[in-house]
């Protein structure tokens, strides 16, 4: 049934020439399905005009087809043309094929030069998908605004906009859901929970975060056998900033000896009165909607979850709750249900979710703020504290991206105490980057192990929450499919602001 080049041929009039239609954009698109035996994969040629558009023409015998889009590697499936799970919880699209009639344009010239060659009857065909042609035409108004252009371009992929009051019953069930589930089911079968002694020294500790490989820690009183508060990343810019001695942003191994976490603590209240400073922290069976607005009341992005056992002073340290743990469970309840939660169908770039570069971003937002590889650090870090923001994307001359530097990386200057050198001030993002190595990826995620994930302005809200919910992923860069120059980035928090 299909040719050489992967490509498909009419042998007899039982088969119908049928259109695969990939809207979302990308750098090497395949089609692979039931009909290729799930092992041969058949490329998408682009659609000439649009840089998101990919199409693909081959023949189908009628009947029911299940299929898949594999894009740089990574198996998709289109949120916006039918599509179901089978028993495993693997999405696949689905088609029915019978003998209709359509008439398509034949093939451009730079498709057919591309290495896609067909042989279609031209008053047979059935067309996966909708809106390519208003796509094209849409991409013929060139001199309209570039944000406008996008969304509706967007819309026209094929996507279903949800009223405002589907809208408003995602949010209701999800909501609903988290009322009636508690911070218990964030709790893993087996794992650890790290916490450091208040009377450890800042060095000891910046070094046990960076062994550990987490950004965090919660605090012990050993005097109170009590837990006291959290130690984070931003603790650790913030001593580079301001506790070096004689106006100097380094320590030397005197100094981060001396200094002890209690002694930060104390310093921590005189340099920011306003902060809050007490523990804050949720218990086992309080509800996840009720962690879900802490963490995003405080705006942290970790809470301890303790356990005050009857008649004991000494609390238990069960877990540390985040909202991906939460944004997990709610992934897993509404999975097999999309039809609940219509507005994950959505594309995120129609949707008033994240943070965006100046010219997508809405009037009166602040736009992204993006790192060059060749800045300082200490700029970097200043701009972490100042945004409050705990990532920014670093692109080349070009604005092309290249890679993230969070508050998290701080813990990599632990690495042969390079804190202490008087080179770090003159180090750039791009040196600090190569002193950390990517953690080792557990579960699914990227083929390539990067320390990061990417999105297009046309993918599902329901394709950023599946990834924001992997284990380690806080944030999702988009990038414009073309060129990879930055467009955005959507965080956890940005999606629960969002659906909360």
């Amino acid at each position: 049934m299909f040719g050489e080049e992967g490509t498909a041929a009419v042998p007899g009039t039982g088969l119908v020439p049928t259109r695969f239609v990939w809207p979302h954009g990308g750098r090497r698109v395949y089609l692979c399905g039931d009909f290729t035996r799930w092992q041969d994969t058949l490329p998408l040629s682009p659609v000439e005009g649009s840089s998101l558009v990919f199409q693909v023409i081959c023949s189908l015998s009628p009947g029911y087809h299940q299929y898949k889009f594999i894009v740089d590697g990574e198996w998709r499936h289109d949120e916006q043309q039918a599509h179901m799970a089978d028993s495993h919880g693997h999405v696949n699209n689905w088609l029915l094929i019978t003998r209709q009639h359509h008439h398509i344009p034949p093939p451009t010239t730079d498709m057919a030069s591309s290495g896609v060659t067909m042989d279609v009857d031209h008053e047979m065909v059935h067309q996966v998908g909708s809106g390519v042609d208003d796509l094209l035409q849409l991409h013929e108004g060139a001199q309209q605004d570039q944000q406008q252009l996008d969304r509706a371009l967007m819309a026209e992929s094929g996507a279903t906009v949800v009223s405002s009051a589907e809208a408003e019953a995602s949010r209701k069930n999800i909501q609903e859901f988290l009322k009636h589930h508690c911070a218990y089911e964030l709790l893993p079968e087996s794992g650890k929970v790290v916490a450091l002694d208040v009377a450890l020294p800042v060095k000891q500790a910046f070094h046990a975060l960076y062994e550990q490989g987490i950004p965090g820690a919660p605090l012990w009183d050993s005097s109170s056998q009590q837990f006291v508060g959290m130690l984070t990343a931003a603790d650790f810019i913030s001593i580079l900033q301001r506790l070096g001695s004689n106006g100097a942003s380094v320590f030397s191994e005197e100094e981060l000896e001396m200094h002890t976490i209690e002694e930060w603590k104390k310093e921590k209240q005189t340099l920011f009165p306003s902060a809050i400073h007490a523990l804050a922290y949720v218990g086992p069976d309080d509800t996840l909607a009720h962690v879900a607005s802490e963490l995003m009341r405080l705006d942290v992005a970790q809470l301890p979850v303790l356990h005050y056992p009857a008649h004991a002073l000494v609390p238990e340290l069960l877990h540390l709750a985040c909202l991906s743990g939460i944004l997990r469970c709610i992934c897993r309840h509404f999975r097999h249900v999309p039809s609940s939660v219509p507005l994950f169908s959505q594309p995120i770039g129609t949707l008033p979710i994240g943070n965006w570069v100046s010219g997508i971003a809405e009037p009166g937002s602040r736009p992204l703020q993006v790192l060059r590889r060749d800045e300082p650090l200490s700029r970097a870090l200043a701009l972490l504290l100042e945004a409050r923001v705990s990532a920014l994307p670093v692109v080349d001359e070009n604005g092309v991206f290249q890679d993230v530097y969070a508050r998290g990386d701080i813990t990599a200057l632990a690495r042969d105490s390079t804190y202490t050198r008087p080179q770090l001030n003159d180090m750039t993002v791009s040196q600090a980057l190569q002193m950390g190595t990517a953690q080792d990826w557990q579960g699914p995620g990227p083929i390539n192990g990067s320390r990061y994930l990417m999105c297009l302005r046309s993918d599902s809200l329901r394709y950023v929450i599946e990834r924001l919910a992997l284990p380690g992923v806080r944030r999702l860069i988009c990038i414009e499919a073309g060129s990879r120059q930055v467009e955005g980035i959507i965080t956890l928090r940005d999606v629960f602001q969002f659906l909360l």
